[in-house]
């Protein structure tokens, strides 16, 4: 084990927010993983769980233990005609993604270059030009907090929703996940129904060529996180009623929707704050990207408080409009 005093963790996180951990520790196997447990159960000490940082906001200070688990091993298996990626927890998202490409392997094409760790990827569902990882992923194996013991979840057992799981409601806090299993395939499958995606691309595109596109349209419409500091789309594309979508396509006919099952439509959030005058609108230390208006950007100086002052106050205004809610993508977390 190696567990290290009043560790900074601004740097750690993609919003690059102020945060100092009392106590810090990233093991990089289960037995590592278990003996810091069992040293934080021992020591009485509350345990934070953090993977690549991008997609939290984090508090000026976390006491107790924040563990980052560095599990970096990766292979694969074969089983009835697809294959399975086994990824450990530390392994970069984007990393994978790209590898699997490479190896002309379908399923997550669609979600290159997002930031964070394959660890974290269950916890949102993170998903991107019309794929979730709940659509490829197989199993998750976790391992429990208060006894270190190790267990595994099927798909359907994660409860995932669009942006939600398991891991944010039931198991918030009691679990931590070490290992994913997603099923790919060499079978072609391109989803290229969102956006641009298609058009550029050939025909019979590889799952690399698909993985390159979508780099090239992130990084044309999002800042790269380690120039100008933020966490992605910052709000959820909110899902309203169908009855409510049909009342503001009548009055903004030009308005994206997507329609959903369960008679629910989901809007584009970066649309209604643009619809606001947002776009580029800058609050002290924070500012709504000048080019994508989903995207919070921190110049720097600022903290948790102020950027939540900042989200309110374009929710209220995308609210007053439209009467829909914008809701944080990011995880808030909090001391323990």
């Amino acid at each position: 084990m190696n567990i290290l005093n009043n560790v900074d963790l601004s740097a750690a996180n993609t919003l690059r927010l102020p945060c100092q951990a009392e106590r810090f520790a990233s093991p990089t196997t289960l037995t590592a993983l278990r003996q810091t447990l069992a040293e934080a159960r021992h020591e009485g000490w509350p345990v934070t769980l953090l993977g690549g940082g991008s997609n939290v906001l984090l508090p000026e200070a976390l006491p107790g233990l924040v563990v980052r688990p560095d599990l970096q091993q990766y292979w694969l298996s074969q089983r009835q005609g697809h294959v399975l990626a086994h990824v450990g927890a530390g392994v970069n998202w984007h990393t994978l993604v790209m590898a699997t490409a490479a190896r002309g392997l379908w399923g997550i094409e669609n979600l290159a270059l997002i930031p964070g760790s394959c660890g974290a990827a269950p916890v949102q569902n993170i998903g991107a030009y019309g794929v979730e990882l709940a659509d490829t992923l197989q199993a998750v194996q976790i391992m429990e907090l208060a006894t270190g013991r190790v267990d595994w979840l099927s798909a359907q057992e994660c409860a995932f929703g669009y942006r939600e799981s398991i891991f944010k409601g039931e198991l918030a806090s009691s679990v931590v996940i070490t290992q994913l299993v997603l099923q790919l395939s060499r079978t072609p499958a391109p989803r290229l129904g969102y956006g641009d995606l298609a058009v550029r691309l050939a025909s019979s595109p590889t799952p690399l060529a698909v993985a390159e596109a979508v780099c090239s349209i992130r990084r044309e419409k999002l800042p790269d996180p380690q120039v100008l500091a933020n966490a992605g789309s910052f709000f959820k594309n909110p899902l309203v009623a169908d009855v409510l979508a049909a009342q503001l396509l009548q009055q903004h006919p030009a308005m994206p929707n997507f329609p959903q099952q369960g008679g629910q439509t989901k809007l584009a959030a970066g649309w209604l704050i643009d619809q606001c005058g947002l776009k580029g609108m800058r609050d002290g230390a924070f500012a709504v990207h000048q080019h994508q208006a989903l995207v919070l950007v921190h110049f720097g100086g600022g903290d948790r408080q102020g950027l939540m002052k900042t989200a309110s106050y374009i929710a209220d205004q995308v609210e007053a409009r439209f009467g829909v809610r914008l809701e944080p993508e990011p995880r808030l977390i909090n001391p323990c």
